[in-house]
């Protein structure tokens, strides 16, 4: 039998939310940004430096030694927490950089061309639409969008229609940073194979809170960053089936990459070492390793059942205060616990100020979302954003706070239901 979720267990783990906000508790409603690092992962990488900092693959010392084994055990740890093999698992500086070396690779293979389509969402992440518009400017390719419904949805009629025999590239956001809500994936890839097509996945909002199979997901390339899945900063991962990273050409170049080298020519390693040129983030890489144990040593069903009542708390509550507008407000998809909404009357910069000094910490802003924002004729929102450790009573703070906006501001009275 599965006991119940123990949250305060979990939040112990966690010293920075020990932290008051101007004599108030800090609720930390902006994971969806940066998650906070349990202990495990800050005395891994502190650990890590004080006893095994060296670099790695490039000496024979006992430390240069030590240092290459637990920066390869990272990788096999990382790799199965996405149902992977090591080799498909190649470091990066995050989701951006991993994005930035698919487009430039396929460019350099010479993948596309004038004519050839790159498809991508209209929920996408500034990070996995501008390289595609980059690689679209230097090829001559054409991009184009997968509209967005009115309720979050992605038009999956018009993805049929878009994704045709041109279509070499699909990319998309497993999970929308904005909306919340949880991607048709199988039907995207389903309609990508039909045309011979790559897939391409951003997962850094589903990597926290969903349970990855990379390889089982049928996409063929897919990336998430490590400070969104409580790991530190200056790591991600870019995983990719064997067959599609073998045929790829290395981005960047320099040392620790090349099997030989003349004043001519170079020859590559394979993958995932044939991308990861130069010094590599090794102590992120095991602290990424310890933010992934100590995220599988808890009962994840349980924590995302946790996550989802906290997920219906928090959009319900929102519904129940006057003057709340919510982005991709649909009850027909499967979510996570991230909403992001307006406020009549009162600028998102001003609704986050406020909640600041009610100790509640949210993002504010486009979101690095701006043609999504557009969409819906906005040009900034709130967000907030719940996490392993997030409590229900934190949820009904937020939500009391959020009901004394408009108010506080004088642009109408609002009213919040009960809630228990």
């Amino acid at each position: 039998m599965t006991l119940p979720f123990d949250v305060a267990a979990v939040r112990a783990d966690f010293p920075i939310l020990e932290t008051e906000i101007d004599g108030q508790p800090l609720v930390y409603l902006d994971s969806g940004a940066t998650s906070q690092k349990p202990r495990a992962v800050l005395d891994a990488e502190r650990e890590f430096l004080e006893r095994a900092n060296s670099a790695v693959h490039r000496g024979a010392h006992t430390l240069a030694a030590d240092a290459t084994e637990l920066f390869e055990d990272a990788r096999i740890t990382v790799a199965e927490f996405v149902g992977a093999e090591p080799e498909q698992l190649v470091w990066t500086s995050g989701a951006t950089g991993g994005l930035n070396l698919i487009a430039g690779s396929l460019g350099y293979a010479g993948r596309l061309g004038e004519g050839d389509e790159i498809v991508v969402t209209e929920a996408e992440h500034h990070a996995n639409l501008i390289p595609w518009q980059e690689l679209a400017a230097r090829t001559g390719a054409r991009l184009r969008h997968i509209p967005v419904l009115d309720d979050g949805m992605l038009d999956m009629h018009a993805a049929a229609d878009l994704i045709g025999e041109r279509t070499k590239v699909v990319a998309f956001p497993h999970v929308s940073n904005v909306l919340g809500i949880v991607n048709p994936v199988a039907k995207l890839v389903t309609l990508a194979r039909g045309v011979g097509a790559l897939t391409v996945l951003d997962a850094c909002q589903s990597a926290p809170h969903l349970a990855l199979d990379l390889p089982a997901s049928g996409v063929d390339l897919a990336v998430f960053s490590g400070h969104k899945i409580y790991g530190p900063y200056g790591i991600g991962a870019l995983w990719g089936r064997d067959e599609v990273l073998e045929a790829l050409p290395p981005f960047t170049t320099g040392g620790s990459m090349i099997t030989t080298v003349s004043l001519d020519k170079a020859e590559y390693l394979p993958p995932p070492q044939r991308f990861e040129a130069g010094t590599q983030p090794v102590s992120q890489a095991v602290a990424l390793a310890a933010a992934v144990r100590w995220l599988g040593g808890h009962d994840l069903d349980a924590a995302r059942a946790h996550e989802a009542l906290l997920e219906t708390r928090m959009r319900e509550g929102l519904r129940s205060i006057d003057g709340i507008r919510l982005l991709g407000d649909t009850d027909a998809a499967e979510r996570i616990a991230l909403q992001a909404f307006a406020v009549d009357g009162v600028h998102a910069h001003d609704v986050g100020q406020f909640l600041d000094s009610r100790g509640v910490a949210v993002r504010v802003g486009h979101h690095c979302a701006q043609p999504l924002h557009r969409r819906f004729g906005l040009t900034a929102s709130v967000r907030a954003s719940a996490a392993i450790h997030t409590t229900e009573e934190e949820i009904d703070t937020f939500l009391d706070a959020v009901s004394g906006v408009r108010g506080f501001f004088g642009v109408g009275a609002s009213t919040a239901g009960a809630r228990a």
